[in-house]
């Protein structure tokens, strides 16, 4: 039950408010001297711009932060489904926020548009996971401030599991099978895994534990027609075709913690705000019920991908310093481990990790992938191609296409969308 007390209570924060000194204020603010000129007037609000959970809760961070330096800030919580397209059209009319939220696979699209602004001191940078600070970097540059980092693990039930004769999932693609099967046999009515055909990660995931290089030519091509790629997307859909997972969609199984309480299904590999939804709903499914454990890989557990956050400015703001002072609150570990016990998000700061609130067993495999994360093509549009993706294996769970003919189409498609970069390569003008 630690995870639990550690959801609840942080005892290394204290009192919060109250931790933020005048002092702290001169650290955020090294070149304002605001405290002083905070009190001889009302300065305007700062505007944040964050999704899902994060914008939500970001709220509770910010009294502290306005305490401090006497600037409020202006929080707009965007739907994620909604959110990228907001943004862009925000960047188009030039109504970008001061400070804003982007999931770590969107920094390379948002840097090469000029909307926002390369990070101004390497100390912002220091103290995170190298592999996480890699994906924001830009041209040797770094252009946000990783925030959260959220790996896929195994969600699972430890007592479905013990009844099929598994104290813990397997760690491999072939005991995932075979692990799948006993399960199933248990529980004929019910589904094992649950892989909802709109959630593109764990395919990702996949194609990058067999060693698929997804472009070629300096990433102006797709190379979806390689042994790797037919590899990851003939496990993907054997997993449906043996009934181990519903061929459904994310509206179709619109409440998967319930689902996951009734043994729907009994392994789900998702991020840590799972933990928060499972913690709220305990008279559901008690915390005994489930564990958590890292994926599995064709030959082990190895790099899996996942929905990181980071912090940005805008390149438009007028008022630089003071949205890179809220980064520096926000990005700070005392923030980083109240968001984990709001939300369960995972600092992406190594020293926030010291804390007794993060020792739990429940967060161990989580601390042991983000270690290891999947690197993902570092060019503007990956999001869209990961659609792409999703929609090619879609078709060959339902059987409209066969894997050779997705990946061909796969491969046509991925080079409509980089025909624009490849003409700036061909041309020199991108290297």
């Amino acid at each position: 039950m630690a995870w639990k007390a550690a959801m609840r209570h942080d005892p290394a924060m204290g009192a919060q408010p109250h931790d933020w000194t005048r002092r702290s204020a001169l650290g955020l603010l090294p070149t304002l001297g605001l405290a002083a000129c905070a009190r001889s007037r009302a300065p305007e609000p700062l505007k944040f711009w964050a999704m899902s959970y994060e914008g939500d809760y970001s709220p509770m961070l910010m009294p502290a932060f306005t305490a401090a330096t006497g600037i409020p800030v202006d929080i707009q919580s965007l739907p994620a489904t909604a959110a990228h397209e907001k943004l862009l059209t925000a960047q188009a009319g030039g109504a970008m926020p001061d400070v804003l939220m982007l999931y770590t696979g969107w920094v390379q699209e948002f840097a090469t548009i000029g909307a926002i602004a390369p990070v101004p001191s390497p100390a912002m940078v220091a103290d995170l996971f190298p592999g996480v600070l890699d994906a924001t970097r830009v041209g040797g540059r770094d252009f946000a401030v990783p925030w959260s980092v959220a790996p896929q693990v195994q969600f699972y039930r430890r007592d479905i599991l013990a009844k099929a004769g598994y104290a813990a999932p397997a760690e491999d693609w072939d005991g995932w099978l075979r692990m799948g099967h006993a399960i199933k046999r248990q529980r004929p009515d019910d589904f094992v895994f649950m892989l909802l055909l709109n959630w593109p990660d764990m395919l990702i995931t996949m194609l990058g534990q067999t060693g698929a290089t997804m472009l070629r030519d300096h990433d102006t091509r797709g190379n979806f027609q390689t042994p790797e790629a037919r590899a990851a997307f003939a496990y993907y859909a054997r997993i449906f075709a043996e009934g181990l997972a519903p061929k459904a969609l994310s509206t179709e199984i619109q409440d998967p913690v319930a689902a996951f309480a009734q043994g729907y299904f009994s392994i789900w590999p998702t991020g840590p705000t799972t933990m928060l939804d499972l913690h709220r709903r305990a008279a559901e499914i008690p915390a005994e019920r489930w564990a958590t454990a890292r994926l599995a890989g064709p030959h082990g557990v190895g790099a899996v991908s996942g929905l990181s956050t980071s912090l940005c400015v805008s390149a438009s703001t007028p008022r630089p310093a003071e949205a890179w002072a809220l980064v520096r609150h926000l990005s700070s570990p005392a923030s980083e481990l109240r968001y984990q016990t709001m939300i369960g998000n995972l600092p992406a700061r190594l020293s926030a990790w010291t804390s007794p609130q993060l020792r739990a067993p429940i967060l161990a495999p989580f601390r042991a992938q983000m270690r290891f994360p999947a690197t993902a093509p570092k060019v503007i549009e990956w999001e869209r191609i990961k659609l792409e993706i999703q929609f090619a294996a879609e078709r060959v769970v339902r059987g409209v296409q066969t894997i050779l003919e997705a990946l061909a189409g796969l491969d046509t498609r991925v080079d409509q969308l980089l025909a624009k970069r490849r003409a700036l390569v061909e041309a020199g003008r991108l290297s």
